[in-house]
């Protein structure tokens, strides 16, 4: 009896071996495989962000999510081989992921606008940009949200969620930028006199970089003033001082020739009845 039960459980482990060994070696390849593939996505996402420019810091960070990831579906894929029941573990993670993203929502929002910001880089640090009804110089961009500083020196907090999926006005793309006025003029003042006034205030100044053709144009016949519509482009850097500068210099230039710079008034006339009575 006892050579029948060690027969019969030589043959049954046999039996097993015969199925399971072949699984059991397949799944090994397939894990040295899986993860050779795996390191070599990992570095190629390296290198891709890396060529983008991305933040140094979101560069481990992004990769160590996409690996975790990408071995947990490993893992899954050679338990199933080797004849482990996946379906309620799979159940599992999909309800407690699911859970989790309905509690974080606005957490992942932002992070995925975070991540999306510090690859795409509609801005970079020391930008200034026009955003959820700011306008501002980047401080500091993380992961969940933006940094800016006001010219009032204020810190100004913005999610990154809102922030990329709404109208972002940069400032800073390109290196020279245009300073615009409008100078209202009187009806009765001579308008040629006024354009010639315009041009020496303006187009003598070296920082405008159109001096040669300069855009001095009648935009408007106003209710009260006739406009014109001035541009003139520059460096970055001296937009400011140049829109505060000649503002005042054609102010005073205007004063100087006898320009007159027109403002709404209104005239009262009171009139005097006899009483009939």
């Amino acid at each position: 009896m006892e050579n029948l039960n060690i027969e019969a459980a030589l043959k049954t482990l046999s039996e097993y071996a015969v199925l399971f060994v072949p699984k059991l070696l397949l799944a090994i390849l397939t894990l040295i495989i899986g993860l050779s593939v795996i390191n070599w996505i990992v570095k190629t996402v390296r290198k891709t962000l890396t060529k983008r420019e991305a933040d140094p810091s979101l560069i481990p960070f992004l990769s160590g999510i996409i690996k975790a990831l990408l071995i947990v579906m490993l893992i899954i894929s050679i338990a199933s081989m080797v004849g482990i029941e996946t379906t309620s573990f799979v159940a599992v993670l999909g309800a407690a992921g699911l859970a989790i993203g309905l509690a974080l929502q606005g957490s992942l929002s932002n992070f995925a606008g975070g991540v999306l910001i510090l690859i795409l880089k509609p801005f970079k640090v020391g930008d200034v940009i026009e955003a959820q009804g700011a306008t501002a110089s980047v401080s500091e961009i993380q992961v969940f949200h933006t940094i800016l500083k006001s010219y009032d020196n204020k810190t100004i907090i913005i999610p990154n969620g809102p922030l990329y999926n709404d109208k972002i006005i940069n400032y800073s793309t390109e290196p020279t930028r245009t300073v615009e006025w409008v100078f209202g003029v009187g009806y009765d003042d001579d308008i040629n006199k006024a354009r010639h006034i315009i041009q020496d205030t303006i187009f003598t100044d070296e920082r405008v970089l159109n001096r040669d053709n300069p855009f001095i144009n009648l935009a408007e016949l106003a209710d009260s003033s006739v406009n014109f519509k001035v541009r003139a482009q520059c460096e970055q850097a001296n937009y400011w001082a140049l829109f505060f500068e000649k503002t005042e210099a054609v102010k005073k230039a205007f004063d100087a020739n006898d320009i007159s710079i027109p403002y709404p008034q209104i005239d009262a006339h009171l009139h005097q009845t006899s009483n009939l009575a």
